[in-house]
């Protein structure tokens, strides 16, 4: 007789959620959560760099939030302002200016707040192999 059972499902990622800490700097400008709109953020996230950027910061955060160079990626400068720069005008990532660093972490639960299991999702993502 065939087996009935389902087949088992990997465990869900830890998504790593840091509490802030004191005396932050003002967040960059980024949209409000009521304007967070689903085709802007699925737009931002289309592109394998800023989903790699987004599931690292879910499942690696280390602190708070992260600068570009954190994430060891190897590409020029300018693209890499515009990946962060895109995610953050979508409302996916939070950025702080901390002197000439910006520093960035993601807006999970205003995310979760608009679309939830969208962040779950991204960071059960398996990046292809390069």
């Amino acid at each position: 007789m065939p087996s009935t059972a389902s087949p088992v499902s990997p465990p869900a990622p830890v998504i790593r959620v840091l509490p802030a800490p004191a005396d932050l700097p003002e967040p960059l400008p980024e949209p409000a959560v009521r304007d967070l709109r689903l085709e802007t953020v699925l737009g931002a996230l289309s592109d394998p760099l800023r989903l790699r950027i987004v599931r690292k910061l879910l499942l690696e955060s280390e602190h708070f939030d992260h600068s570009c160079g954190w994430f060891g990626l190897d590409r020029p400068k300018s693209s890499l302002t515009h990946h962060f720069k895109a995610l953050r005008e979508a409302g996916v990532t939070r950025q702080r200016q901390y002197g000439l660093e910006r520093r960035s972490h993601v807006r999970v639960a205003d995310l979760d707040a608009r679309f939830p299991g969208l962040v779950e999702l991204v960071a059960a993502w398996e990046p292809a192999e390069d």
